[in-house]
């Protein structure tokens, strides 16, 4: 059964009627569902209800014992997981009513967030990515280092120390891979090493990794603050990445609209307190 749409104009009433091969409904079997348009749209629908949100919810001033304002975070899982605990930790002790969103990272982080930042509080992302946009503010939070996570199976690795010619040789886990693109953290660094992988397993997050790692010969690039956290448990071997790999920086991104915003001001400096003990 076709869907009935109706179109409030300025002057009048349009009808559409939505069949099964347009964009915004997927037609099959059990009945209609959710189509590749109106998929691609959801986010940014939520984004810009959740700016409407905090544009209506802004105040000269901000009393944070009492406030009961949301705040919403856009971040990978990797930072969720060395900055969360104590994030939670600062924000929950000095305002203990306020309400925190953290949005997880999808994709891999790429300039094109630079405009989603309109109608979030923040995003944490790598300087590396360097949005360039005269509205966008940042602030440094904590640096980190790519190593190489290894299971004690991986009998290429079996010497300990690693070469770039083992490295050549091993079957990859790669998050947020997508080929012919360069712009993800961890292509980036491999091709600064001049490596062309074979990707055997991709998947779309840093916690995910170690699972397609352990007990087998496949090899990858993790963030050392994620990699000693999660390579006991795992009993997983952290090695040395030979060669010259870039220095991490995670910052702080928002839009200057939310300058003027007492409570902005209050929340931005939470991620730069929970950094300084992470």
């Amino acid at each position: 059964m076709p869907l009935l749409v109706v179109n409030a104009g300025s002057s009048s009433l349009k009808l559409s009627v939505l069949g099964p091969d347009d964009e915004l409904l997927g037609g099959g079997r059990s009945g209609y569902g959710v189509g590749p348009l109106a998929a691609s749209l959801g986010e940014q629908v939520e984004a810009v209800c959740a700016g409407a949100g905090r544009l209506f919810s802004a105040n000269r001033q901000f009393d944070p014992v009492s406030s009961e304002r949301e705040f919403t975070f856009l971040m990978a899982d990797y930072v969720l997981a060395v900055l969360g605990r104590q994030l939670s930790g600062v924000v929950h002790e000095a305002a203990p009513r306020v309400g925190l969103h953290l949005r997880l990272v999808r994709e891999s982080l790429t300039t094109e967030y630079g405009d989603l930042i309109r109608f979030i509080d923040g995003m944490v992302a790598p300087v590396s990515l360097v949005f360039k946009a005269p509205h966008i503010r940042s602030a440094e939070l904590f640096h980190d280092r790519w190593v190489c996570i290894a299971s004690p199976e991986n009998r290429t690795l079996e010497a300990g120390a690693v070469s770039l010619d083992d490295l050549a040789r091993c079957a990859w886990v790669a998050p947020y891979h997508q080929q012919g693109y360069s712009g993800v953290p961890i292509s980036r660094q491999l091709r600064l090493l001049g490596i062309q992988p074979r990707i055997a397993v991709r998947v779309e997050s840093y916690l995910s990794v170690p699972y397609f790692v352990v007990g087998t010969d496949r090899i990858a690039l993790m963030q050392e603050r994620l990699a000693r956290q999660l390579a006991d448990p795992m009993a997983l071997g952290i090695l040395e990445v030979p060669g010259e790999v870039g220095r991490i920086t995670e910052a702080l991104w928002w839009h200057e609209r939310y300058e003027g915003d007492p409570a902005h001001a209050w929340v931005r400096e939470r991620p730069i307190e929970a950094a300084g003990s992470c």
